[in-house]
């Protein structure tokens, strides 16, 4: 076999400044029960990918919230970790309050709505967060929270404009602005 005959892989694909382009395309999270597991992420309304078993021993389940490119994966054998573990995974919704509704009209344990005071981000040991959404509605600024059965929590969070933006955008907390843009 000569050179003009051997296959090479492509190159990793790079952004203009270089970078290897990298997409979040799963969240593998750990559950004691994966029947359990499915009803509850089925009762959600996301889609089912795959639930494929090779015996009694290893199972896999994946399911895509609508919209999102990457997907939740749990199952049997997959990962080591403590049922319940996942922590903080966030889902971005345009209107948190209607995505609260929706949750609680499935049937899902929802938290009420907060924000941080500081503008930020919340804080995992909720200091400066204040009930309801943020008083503006300013995007990254409001939350609520949920578990699936086993514990693993999930946090909504309302975005309606995308960050960096723009030095006049007023999209965002005076608070974010600064961080990005500076006083």
């Amino acid at each position: 076999m000569n050179d003009a005959t051997l296959q090479t892989k492509p190159l990793a694909k790079t952004s203009e400044t270089g970078t290897t382009i990298m997409n979040l395309e799963l969240l593998v999270i750990p559950v004691s029960d994966v029947d359990r597991a499915r009803i509850f992420y089925e009762s959600l309304g996301w889609r089912l990918d795959i639930d494929h078993s090779t015996g009694d021993d290893y199972r896999i389940v994946q399911f895509s919230p609508i919209g999102s490119g990457c997907s939740v994966m749990f199952g049997k054998n997959i990962t080591v970790a403590t049922p319940g573990s996942a922590q903080g995974m966030h889902l971005v919704v345009s209107d948190v309050i209607a995505a609260r509704d929706d949750l609680v009209r499935r049937g899902v344990k929802v938290s009420e709505p907060f924000h941080d005071v500081g503008g930020i981000f919340h804080h995992s040991n909720g200091k400066g967060i204040a009930k309801g959404p943020n008083p503006e509605r300013k995007s990254y600024a409001s939350y609520v929270t949920f578990e699936d059965p086993d514990g693993n929590g999930w946090t909504l969070q309302e975005v309606t404009a995308r960050l960096p933006g723009a030095p006049a955008d007023t999209s965002f907390t005076t608070q974010l602005h600064e961080a990005v843009w500076g006083p």
